[in-house]
């Protein structure tokens, strides 16, 4: 088979195994709540006999959005004041039936309100705020020294801190980024003072963490509410009667304690939505054994190894003649070395992100960004190798009568192979690693259970994602290990 029809083979292969049979498709944000509440909205629709699947963790807002939009998923739990502020942009908008007249032009509607709200707040120590007398957001302006840890999407969302800052007069407090699974230990560590926190959070029913007052009015209400395709709806009319039939059951303390579920009893999410919907309650909390090999298990390897397999293969395909051009063509070698370095220096979630209105959510954009991280040395070694033939070796293949490209072929190339074997061994295995950002764009693979350990704090998780991957990372570096010393017999 040939390089070509390899690498597409392997693509078509990995849009097979990534593409779910569930013809509903659900997603969901990086953060518990968002996992639960998406798990909630798929089994609830495959019980009522419309199959559904859940495509956990998509990111933010508006990948979600743009997922809707190009057909990627169909619905994905979300909250008004959100729709208003973040997608619409008409903050002044309340009621479903004013957000649905605005969102009709998309092609997209809210419904099916849950029962609850999860407001943004702002959090502090109960003994910093104490010691230093704030009890609203407004006291924060007295206390310029006070440093405030807020997650990405807070800092950057029109309903977060940009127009907080400017409603209160914070403007002046130099705020950081952080995820927000892990805003609560940041906090509880003194790392920073104040942090953005949801309402509904589990460990607000903990002591030790003082929720300041909105009393401006700034934060709208964040009914939670299923957002999803027009379209869709005539498409699944079962599942969308299963959801009809959550509306109103969930109110906040049910949320609050499917969400202290997760992340105090470590109960994975599709175990506590089971319970919520009336299936067993026994799950155990998670160990390390039993999140390793969880029924997912096979299927991300499939997912996580593909991505891999294609993304090199058709770096292998681009990057070998780019180097043999460097090598070849004098003029050429900086300006081709110095564009594989570039591309290798553009940050891996934003990159996704640039990818994600062009390519969707799923293989695509994680296909191109593992391919363009796997240019470099791939490019380089095959450059350096074959600089590093003598040219007493070229000379005498076309004394012998060899054309330049049959010298190329069967002398240089051969002889440069090691060091270029070398150079695809490193990009196979940095690839693996760095095909975890996969799962940020719904393309599956081991960072699925990174991303959900990093939204719901549990450390058993992000092992049972990290230590697969790395026992593919090695796998693949003796692999090649294996290939290099078969090769020197020869």
């Amino acid at each position: 088979m040939t390089a070509p029809r390899l690498v597409a083979f392997l693509f078509l292969a990995l849009a097979g195994a990534c593409a779910a049979a569930a013809p509903l498709r659900v997603g969901s944000k990086r953060f518990t709540e968002s996992y639960v509440l998406g798990e909630i909205l798929a089994q609830s629709a495959t019980r009522a006999g419309d199959p559904a699947e859940h495509r956990p963790g998509l990111g933010n807002t508006a990948i979600l959005v743009e997922a809707l939009r190009r057909g990627d998923i169909d619905a994905y739990p979300e909250y008004t004041g959100t729709i208003a502020r973040e997608i619409l942009r008409e903050p002044a908008l309340t009621g479903l039936a004013a957000l649905n007249r605005a969102l009709a032009p998309m092609g997209l509607e809210a419904g099916f309100p849950l029962g609850f709200s999860n407001n943004y707040a702002l959090g502090m120590r109960e003994d910093d705020a104490a010691a230093r007398g704030v009890a609203t957001i407004s006291d924060l302006a007295r206390h310029p020294g006070v440093r405030p840890g807020f997650s990405h999407e807070f800092l950057a969302r029109a309903d977060g801190w940009p127009g907080l800052a400017q409603a209160y007069g914070l403007a002046g407090l130099a705020a950081r980024g952080l995820d927000h699974g892990v805003a609560y230990e940041a906090l509880a560590s003194g790392a920073v003072d104040v942090i953005d926190l949801y309402t509904t959070d589990a460990r607000l029913e903990k002591p030790g963490v003082r929720v300041l007052a909105d009393d401006r009015g700034f934060f709208p209400r964040y009914d939670a509410v299923v957002l999803y395709r027009r379209e869709a709806r005539g498409a699944h009319p079962a599942a969308f009667a299963a959801w009809s039939r959550l509306a109103g059951r969930i109110d906040a303390r049910t949320m609050t304690a499917l969400n202290a579920r997760v992340e105090a009893d470590r109960v994975d999410t599709a175990a506590a939505a089971r319970a919520f919907l009336g299936g067993p309650d026994g799950a155990p909390p998670r160990s390390l054994r039993t999140a390793l090999f969880a029924p997912d298990f096979w299927r991300l390897a499939r997912e996580h190894a593909l991505l891999v397999l294609a993304a090199v293969s058709a770096a292998v395909a681009a990057g070998v003649p780019v180097g043999i051009a460097a090598a070849r063509v004098a003029p050429l070698a900086q300006p081709l070395l110095a564009a594989a370095g570039l591309a290798q220096t553009i940050p891996a979630l934003a990159l996704l992100a640039f990818l994600v209105p062009f390519l969707g959510v799923g293989a695509g954009p994680a296909l191109v960004a593992l391919f363009v991280y796997s240019l470099l040395p791939i490019v380089r070694n095959t450059h350096a190798g074959l600089a590093g033939v003598a040219g007493a070796q070229r000379q005498a293949a076309l004394a012998l009568g060899f054309t330049a490209r049959q010298s190329l072929a069967l002398v240089e190339l051969p002889l440069a192979l090691p060091t270029i074997l070398a150079g695809v061994k490193t990009a196979a295995v940095t690839s693996v690693g760095t095909a975890t950002i996969a799962a940020f764009v719904g393309a599956g693979g081991f960072g699925e259970r990174i991303a959900q350990g990093l939204a719901v704090n549990d450390p058993v998780l992000l092992l049972a994602g990290a230590l697969p991957a790395a026992t593919l990372a090695l796998a693949v570096h003796f692999a090649f290990e294996a290939a290099e010393r078969a090769f020197a017999r020869r």
